[in-house]
């Protein structure tokens, strides 16, 4: 007995000084209804963002499924995560692995909403929180018999009541309306208001051989715009299929300007005019070696600039030498028949199940280091132009497909035809993305990151053997936010980043240009 008391008390003074292991637990996959389009996993800040449609309900979202990962992950608090879900507000959930980790979700819905009049002038304000809307309509009109023309406030299943569509109205004090949506009904309010404005010019946004004009005045009306060179004494009108009108809101983009020039811009409404506006265009930089001419061999490693020089491009060469030679490579075979061209290949590295199918690419950023037999890359170089498109010529051997990785969406698709892609976006991100492709905290580009301003993509799934011109166009978001990063890339692969891909897959690509004019 006195040997067991002994005993369990040296037991007691026996403590564990190891410390645990810092593994992040990870979401892997997250499903619920009515999303839009697959969940923004961001492991790098713990973060979930789901796009839904507008039928989708934020305040009971039905929770599918999701995967963790490492192996022993799981919810601190299992209650957070119910079978149905309030988006309203970002959701905080814990996981946990020895310590615990927060993560955040949240929900993003666009709802197109809308409220017209006949004879407004601009847009519509729409004020969502506070359920409002604000219309102006010019002096000396009767509030009193108003005809609403649109109202929509919800989803597409909202129904508005009374259904004002159509209708006559007295807006002279606030109108009430009732909003039935998602099983609940709100109160909006709208409010006209007279002006003595006749047509506004409210924004010109000037890039290099392209303006954007933005102005209101009353609907319904002979609308448009007119601009010069400053200094010169006729008004250019701007052609009709330049313009675009939604109600007494109306816009204008003007093409085959001069960059680096200032021009003068004045909007019409019948016989009023504003006073002219003033813009400058900017200058139109190329890509730097966007001409692929410039290589240079570091051991193994080749890299797309000269030696001694700054570099705007790199590879994934640095990862793909550890099991083997550089796979993306200067070649003399170019369109042109002078200097040299991007060579991307895409091939097995390694040996049976210790290697990795490495897919040839070339992108504006810098690789980082490599994890394991993962690359970290940063993407994007600084850039603050708007290029209306990227041309390149280009060439491919399209193999069949021969590794799928370890993600289960690839599993059927060895023998399938390989893809190459380019894209091109513009960015603000506050610094360069952070690529990583260990499937345990893998982060990628998504078109669809908010701070993506345009992006232009093409994809080939056939062998093209002779040289092809590519032309892409950007797609933008917005006309006035300034890029702060241009991020082209270029690969053999298209699903490289997944460890899927044809050995054998070739793209040759060649003088990539930028394009400022439509």
């Amino acid at each position: 007995m006195i040997a067991a008391l002994v005993l369990t008390f040296l037991c007691g003074c026996i403590h564990n000084d190891l410390p645990y292991p810092r593994i992040q637990p990870n979401f892997t996959e997250f499903l619920v209804n009515g999303l839009a389009r697959p969940a923004e996993i961001d492991t790098l800040n713990r973060s979930i963002t789901l796009e839904f449609d507008e039928e989708t309900d934020l305040q009971n979202v039905e929770l599918l499924s999701f995967n963790l990962a490492p192996a022993g992950a799981r919810l601190a608090n299992p209650d957070e995560l119910g079978s149905t879900l309030n988006l309203i507000r970002p959701l905080r959930v814990s996981l946990e692995l020895y310590q615990e980790y927060v993560w955040t979700i949240t929900a993003r819905q666009e709802i197109t909403r809308a409220f017209k009049i006949e004879g407004q002038i601009g847009q519509s304000v729409i004020d969502v929180p506070g359920r409002r809307v604000v219309i102006y309509v010019p002096r000396g009109c009767d509030l009193t018999q108003l005809k609403v023309t649109e109202a929509k406030l919800g989803s597409t299943a909202s129904i508005l009541t009374p259904d004002p569509v159509g209708r006559t109205l007295d807006f002279t004090l606030p109108v009430e309306f009732t909003l039935s949506d998602y099983g609940r009904d709100l109160t909006w309010t709208v409010y006209v208001e007279a002006i003595d404005a006749a047509v506004t010019l409210t924004a010109a946004d000037a890039w290099s051989r392209v303006a954007w004009l933005y102005a209101e005045a009353e609907a319904g009306k002979e609308n448009g715009f007119e601009y010069r060179q400053k200094g010169d004494e006729e008004w250019i009108r701007v052609p009709d299929e330049w313009l675009t009108a939604n109600g007494g809101s109306f816009s204008a983009r003007l093409i085959h300007l001069s960059p680096m020039t200032t021009y003068e811009a004045r909007a019409f409404s019948g016989l009023d005019l504003t006073a002219p506006v003033e813009f400058t265009t900017a200058d139109e930089p190329q890509l730097p070696n966007g001409s692929m001419d410039n290589w240079w061999l570091d051991g193994k490693v080749y890299n797309p600039w000269a030696e001694g020089s700054s570099p705007f491009w790199d590879t994934g060469n640095k990862g793909a030498t550890t099991l083997g030679p550089s796979n993306s490579i200067p070649t003399p075979d170019t369109q042109s028949g002078t200097g040299l061209a991007a060579e991307l290949k895409t091939e097995f590295k390694g040996i049976g199940a210790l290697g990795k199918i490495a897919a040839g690419n070339i992108f504006t950023g810098v690789y980082i280091r490599t994890d394991g037999t993962n690359g970290i890359l940063n993407f994007g170089r600084e850039f603050s132009r708007r290029p209306t498109r990227l041309n390149a010529w280009f060439k491919y051997n399209c193999a069949e497909i021969s590794s799928v990785g370890s993600d289960p969406d690839f599993a059927d698709w060895k023998g399938r035809p390989d893809t190459c892609q380019v894209y091109i976006a513009l960015t603000d991100w506050a610094e360069p993305l952070e690529i990583r492709t260990n499937p345990k905290n893998r982060q990628l580009f998504n078109p669809a990151d908010p701070h993506v301003i345009a992006y232009g993509a093409a994809s080939f799934g056939e062998t093209i053997d002779q040289w092809t011109p590519l032309s892409i166009e950007l797609t933008y978001r917005s006309t006035s936010r300034t890029p702060r990063y241009i991020l082209v890339v270029c690969s053999a692969s298209k699903y490289g980043d997944y460890f899927v891909g044809g050995a054998g897959s070739v793209l040759t690509i060649d003088d990539l240009q930028l394009d400022y004019d439509y």
